[in-house]
């Protein structure tokens, strides 16, 4: 399926394909809402790993004695490993599996949040952060792939939305249980159980969660399209009997045989267009996607809430629980994009993210325009503006969770032919960690030089570019089989 397909156009029926409703009606749902819970356990620590650092910034400033340069390259590092991870996993999840890729993603996150808290300083930190973002970064691609290679079309959306959910619900429990120790111990850097610091403990909290995913994958099954890609059709077949009935498996293998090229195993060099040489337009869409996820500044809130916050005279304590209400509201904001992905499409989502995040981060970038500086030379804002600021800053993360965030992951899971899922979901999971990484790193930068309203300036004019992206270059992919994707 190496045809490419312009923007926009729609894709035709593949011949063969399984008739969906009568796949549908065949299966075994609870079999596959289970399977991809526990493969969306991967999206909890995506997401409790990413924001578990937003609460130690200050822990880490004192421990390791770090400026503001050190200090966002201890936060950011994270993202090279990131990076690196979601590169490597499609490759590898070609070679491996998929299952074997999220294994592999759990015992990293198990070293890193032990290694992170133990450290004793910024060399070891950045060494097991840049672990954990491998990790991150391996489960931030195969969780959205193997949900859409398990799940059937009429609600392959709303599974891979929960990846989102979960991602969510990890932020929130990070800041919960960071807002819960700074409490009970009294600051970040304070002494906490057994002598040691409240920040180290917040990392360790991590390891509960992360040996449940890795309990539990022992007993999820390996992805069948991988299977039929890496010729164990037997094995393929009795999966898919169990995701979706004896009747249609043979079928549904069939299609999935028939949707691979038949020379040879999935590699890189089939994202570059047999006939032109060039990559393929549909990879440079889903590298689009990725990078604009990111460009819109989403991070900043996730990394840096707390600092922002405090930046503008809230304490720490009351930083980190707005961050805890963040989170809340992004979690309602996602379950209305699970919701509405499988009914309205997954294009009028991000058009309509698009604009509401254009609109917000303007407000926002004027409210903190209007910020003095007070007697200590912090940032402050007056009742009337700050109120404004933390309304628009909150409808900003729903605009984004009820779109870009969730929506980006299931397209990237499930927009490209198999014969390139895995190559594509790895340069534009590297595209979208790579920006993720400039935007953590810059930030503290742009904070001290151009200050927060020049910062959110630069992610609303960000936003308003990404509307004409969606508007021109993004194709629907609702309702379509994974084998009847082109591109």
């Amino acid at each position: 399926m190496n045809t490419t397909v312009s923007s926009g156009a729609a894709i035709d029926a593949a011949p063969g394909v399984a008739d969906s409703e009568s796949l549908h009606a065949e299966t075994n749902h609870g079999l596959v809402i289970a399977i991809s819970g526990v493969a969306t356990i991967g999206g909890f620590l995506f997401g409790f790993d990413s924001g578990v650092i937003n609460g130690t910034v200050e822990g880490l400033q004192t421990a390791f004695n770090s400026d503001s340069a050190g200090t966002g390259f201890n936060v950011a590092s994270m993202l090279l490993g990131c990076a690196i991870g979601a590169f490597f996993a499609g490759t590898l999840a070609d070679k491996y599996g998929r299952k074997a890729l999220l294994v592999a993603s759990a015992i990293m996150f198990i070293v890193s949040a032990w290694g992170s808290g133990i450290a004793t300083g910024s060399l070891e930190f950045v060494f097991y952060r840049i672990l954990g973002g491998l990790a991150v970064g391996a489960a931030s691609v195969m969780t959205p792939a193997y949900i859409s290679e398990v799940a059937p079309a009429a609600y392959r959306g709303r599974l891979a939305t929960v990846q989102q959910v979960a991602i969510i619900s990890g932020l929130t429990a990070a800041f919960l249980s960071n807002y819960a120790i700074a409490k009970f111990a009294g600051a970040s850097t304070t002494e906490f159980w057994m002598g040691f610091e409240a920040w180290r403990w917040m990392f360790w909290i991590e390891l509960i969660p992360a040996a449940i995913f890795l309990i539990g994958l022992y007993f999820i099954p390996e992805s069948p399209r991988f299977l039929v890609a890496s010729g164990r059709g037997d094995t393929a077949r009795s999966v898919l009997a169990r995701l979706f009935g004896a009747r249609a498996a043979a079928d549904k293998e069939r299609d999935i045989r028939a949707s691979l090229a038949d020379d040879h195993r999935p590699s890189l060099s089939d994202l570059k267009d047999a006939k032109t040489g060039k990559l393929r337009s549909i990879v440079w869409v889903g590298i689009g996607l990725a990078v604009f996820q990111q460009l819109v500044g989403i991070n900043v809130v996730f990394y840096y809430g707390a600092v922002l916050w405090q930046s503008v005279g809230f304490t720490e304590s009351d930083a980190l629980l707005i961050n805890v209400v963040s989170g809340a509201v992004s979690i309602a904001a996602v379950i209305t994009a699970l919701i509405l992905v499988d009914k309205i499409g997954r294009k009028p989502l991000l058009w309509v993210g698009s604009v509401g995040m254009a609109v917000t981060l303007a407000i926002m970038a004027v409210s903190f325009s209007q910020a003095t500086l007070d007697e200590s030379g912090s940032l402050s804002l007056s009742d009337s503006v700050g109120t404004i600021a933390l309304i628009a800053a909150n409808a900003y993360v729903v605009f984004f969770n009820a779109s870009w965030g969730p929506v980006m992951w299931v397209m990237l899971g499930e927009m490209f032919p198999n014969q390139i899922r895995g190559s594509g979901l790895a340069v534009s999971g590297l595209a979208q960690w790579l920006a993720n990484f400039g935007i953590t790193l810059s930030f503290p930068v742009l904070l001290i030089s151009i200050q927060l309203s020049g910062s959110y300036g630069i992610y609303a004019l960000c936003a308003f570019i990404s509307i004409f992206f969606v508007s021109k270059y993004v194709r629907e992919t609702k309702g379509r089989e994974l084998e009847q994707m082109q591109g």
